[in-house]
């Protein structure tokens, strides 16, 4: 099964977490018989399944702690997909900061060239334009 490895992991991760507070989730998530894959698995046949196109948080999350709970359970067939995850990024305060200061030196190399650009002096395309003035219909009368 090729599934996104970013997909799989922030499942595991709920799942871990999950276990670490709910004792009685830890029992099934510690089951031999299942498995990261198989419950990934499980999820994208739910969702094929289903004919929906996006699903929440809670909705995927709640169909891992299905498979992990259930012992008599049909997986499914193993896909080829792609599977995109919507989640926030957290920087820390040093990313933030160097963030910060990349935009000020970018924004200051934009008005440096601005200003050394405004004090270039203009090509003579204004006069060539108008040597090569077309004579009009008015100016042949």
């Amino acid at each position: 099964m090729k599934t996104t490895d970013h997909f799989k992991r922030t499942i595991q991760m709920y799942l871990e977490q999950r276990a670490e507070e709910d004792a009685l989730f830890a029992n099934s998530y510690r089951n031999p018989a299942k498995n990261i894959d198989d419950c990934v698995t499980y999820i994208l046949n739910y969702a094929q399944k289903s004919g929906c196109n996006g699903f929440t948080d809670g909705e995927i999350y709640g169909q891992a702690i299905h498979y992990y709970e259930e012992n008599e359970i049909e997986v499914g067939k193993p896909m080829n997909c792609q599977v995109v995850v919507n989640h926030v990024v957290e920087l820390t305060a040093e990313e933030k900061a160097e963030a910060r200061q990349n935009a000020v030196r970018q924004y200051q190399e934009e008005e440096l060239r601005k200003l050394q650009n405004r004090n270039k002096p203009r090509t003579a395309t204004k006069a060539t334009a108008q040597a090569i003035q077309e004579p009009s219909l008015f100016d042949i009368l």
